[in-house]
């Protein structure tokens, strides 16, 4: 179960002994996704989607928009387009610059 740890910018995951996490900061009425890290021997579980999502619907259920700096939560959202209206223009096609990397 994906938990939101807000006193530490990011939603969280508990995978045994250890955490994957989608990173964020808060900037007025923006959420700009930064990190998504998953450890090395859970990727490929659908974990970090399972963040992606958690984070996402938390900008939506709170109106807040988008901003997805990192690069695997900017893929999801191509493959998730109920998304894309919470993105503002200028970010839609903007390149992410951080990658899918373990904690």
């Amino acid at each position: 179960m994906v938990v939101h740890n807000e006193a530490a910018g990011r939603f969280e995951l508990k995978l045994e002994d250890e955490l994957a996490v989608l990173e964020y900061r808060r900037s007025g009425d923006s959420i700009i996704f930064t990190h998504t890290g998953v450890p090395p021997q859970y990727e490929g579980r659908g974990y970090g989607g399972q963040l992606a999502r958690a984070g996402l619907e938390h900008a939506r259920d709170h109106g807040l928009k988008i901003v997805p700096l990192c690069s695997f939560i900017a893929a999801y959202i191509k493959r998730n387009p109920q998304y894309q209206d919470s993105v503002p223009e200028a970010h839609r096609d903007q390149a992410p610059s951080c990658e899918i990397r373990g904690s």
